[in-house]
């Protein structure tokens, strides 16, 4: 049984840190892409970051490039997002998921991803 785990969330000022995990479980973690995404109230799911088990590549959305980072801990099955110098609108519910046969080049869009965890809750204040 497939499952994504995620936590980490919370209330960081402006220009702090913080790091969310995914922990995965029921699957061979190598053979996925893990995705971050996140929603605003009112708003849709978007694409944050995503990485290729596979090969580690990974692929971020222009509002977190150079803020946000993704890695992984193949031995715990954990990805996670290292938040770092964000910003009131990166408020929002975190979610990570997992897709078998998710084309790279839409990283970004939900129906990539099969499985899908909890979201965690962030918020930024300024």
């Amino acid at each position: 049984d497939v499952q994504l785990q995620a936590s980490g969330g919370g209330l960081v000022q402006a220009g702090g840190s913080l790091r969310l995990s995914c922990a995965a479980s029921g699957f061979t973690f190598d053979d996925f892409a893990i995705g971050w995404f996140r929603q605003a109230p009112g708003e849709e799911r978007e694409g944050v970051s995503c990485m290729s088990a596979s090969d580690s590549s990974t692929y971020y959305a222009d509002s977190v490039k150079g803020r946000f980072t993704i890695s992984s801990d193949n031995a715990k099955n954990t990805v996670y997002l290292h938040m770092n110098s964000p910003k009131p609108e990166d408020t929002a519910v975190y979610y990570c998921a997992a897709g078998s046969s998710v084309l790279l080049d839409l990283w970004m869009l939900t129906p990539e991803y099969d499985h899908w965890g909890q979201g965690t809750q962030v918020t930024v204040s300024s």
